[in-house]
């Protein structure tokens, strides 16, 4: 189709044409006009992502995330908000309202959700780009009642996500309190396990009384030694064949005394038997003397050699009550490890059982904190007022948008009917209807009849 044929086609149908725009545009006017008012008020709300945690002082990954503004959409968006605008509002308690929650649904179901669904149908909340602003819009008949509402959203939106944060915390809380009595009824479990071990065991002090033990283990171990020492020196002086040979005997001064007045009368009788005779008294006197000196010398002896025997023999005794001494205290100080090893077992349950406790104590300190917490993210950038003009119905708009779809509207229904009653209306029409060339054409009579009515006139 060309466009000669299409200005045609309008010329012979423009009072269809112009009865369609007509009415598509009356219509739209008249609805515009009669439709109710409709205010929006909108109630701007802000989301701090970037400040730390008030409690832990940590930054929350997920406010990081791409979705975190959506999921806060949905949020308001969501049924719980609605209920709990519904609720602060007190709308329940409207009679006016239970009537109409009456005429509508015969009374099946809840109110608060019939009227959280009504409010959820105006309510439009909308995220501002590249920001962290929400714009939480409501429209409503009223303008008082439309910025209430609004006013109403954005605040049980702050209350439901302070919900939504306190609640795992609540239930963090709630077990770790479990948790903590726990740890404290172990903790208290292993320091009663000490204390009855100690007074079981008598232990006061397990390391001062193992170091005393052990000094004594030594020391009694050192006398055994040096005993053992003296026992096996005085059998060798028993095991001497020759007596005078003995350090005690060499060594004694009155063995030494009685030698040199033996060999002093020895050398005086060797002197005294040159000159006198063998039977002479002096000669008899100074053998008996020198005999004397002789038995009391080996008399001497034999006391020397008997003290030794008896050191032997009091060694050998003292030597056999040090080891038995000795076996005891070892026996004793290995009592002493062993109670200690116990003691260091029970210690260390009571540390693990104390780390464990101030661990959950802790923990359950700061979710006890948390949840008890009344500060959120969120805040009131922009309260909602009453709008002053209607933002529906848009005449203007309305009006401006008729036009063009009233033309669009004419000129398909021009074309519509063209196509069902199809006429010739030019050469080009004669030329696809019959395929055949045009040899002339033959100007319309009426304009013959026009130019020479012009000019009998004239």
């Amino acid at each position: 189709m060309t466009l000669q044929q299409f200005l045609l086609i309008l010329r012979a149908r423009w009072k269809v044409a112009l009865l369609a725009f007509v009415l598509t545009v009356a219509t739209t006017v008249t609805v515009s006009l009669l439709l109710p008012k409709q205010y929006t008020a909108s109630a701007a709300v802000v989301v701090d992502v970037k400040s730390p945690d008030p409690v832990s002082g940590m930054m929350l990954q997920g406010m990081m995330a791409p979705g975190y503004m959506a999921t806060q959409v949905d949020i308001i968006n969501s049924d719980r908000v609605a209920q709990a605008v519904v609720k602060n509002l007190r709308m329940e308690t409207s009679p006016a309202i239970q009537a109409q929650w009456q005429e509508a649904t015969q009374g099946k179901g809840q109110l608060r959700d019939w009227l959280a669904t009504l409010l959820q149908k105006n309510l439009d909340v909308k995220p501002s780009r590249e920001s962290n602003v929400i714009n939480v819009n409501y429209t409503g008949t009223d303008p008082e009642f439309a910025a209430a509402v609004a006013n109403a959203f954005a605040q049980a939106y702050m209350d439901v996500n302070l919900e939504l944060r306190v609640a795992p915390a609540r239930q963090f809380a709630a077990f770790f309190d479990e948790q903590t009595k726990a740890a404290r009824s172990k903790l208290e479990a292993a320091q009663q396990a000490l204390s009855d071990y100690q007074q079981a065991n008598g232990i006061t002090s397990a390391d001062e009384r193992m170091d005393f033990e052990t000094a004594k283990l030594n020391e009694t171990s050192s006398q055994l030694t040096g005993v053992q020492a003296l026992t096996t020196d005085s059998q060798s002086k028993r095991q001497s064949t020759k007596a005078d040979t003995i350090a005690e005997v060499m060594q004694s001064p009155l063995v030494n005394g009685l030698k040199a007045d033996i060999a002093r009368l020895e050398a005086k009788l060797i002197e005294a038997s040159g000159n006198l005779g063998k039977n002479h008294p002096q000669i008899q006197r100074t053998e008996a003397e020198l005999a004397a000196l002789k038995a009391q010398l080996d008399a001497e002896t034999r006391k020397i050699t008997a003290s030794i025997d008896t050191t032997y023999q009091v060694g050998k005794q003292r030597e056999a009550q040090l080891q038995g001494a000795l076996a005891s205290q070892k026996a004793r100080v290995l009592l002493l490890n062993k109670q200690r090893d116990e003691l260091n077992v029970l210690r260390r349950d009571i540390e693990s059982a104390q780390r464990a406790f101030e661990i959950v104590s802790q923990r359950a300190s700061q979710t006890n904190i948390e949840s008890q917490t009344n500060q959120t993210n969120i805040a009131v950038l922009n309260p909602a007022s009453p709008p002053p003009d209607p933002s529906k119905p848009k005449v203007l708009l309305n009006t401006l948008v008729s036009i063009f779809l009233g033309g669009i509207l004419a000129v398909g229904l021009a074309l519509v009917l063209e196509l069902m009653n199809r006429r010739v209306r030019s050469t080009d029409d004669l030329v696809e209807a019959l395929e055949l060339p045009v040899l002339g054409t033959i100007s319309s009579a009426s304009g013959m009849f026009k130019r020479t009515a012009i000019g009998v006139r004239a």
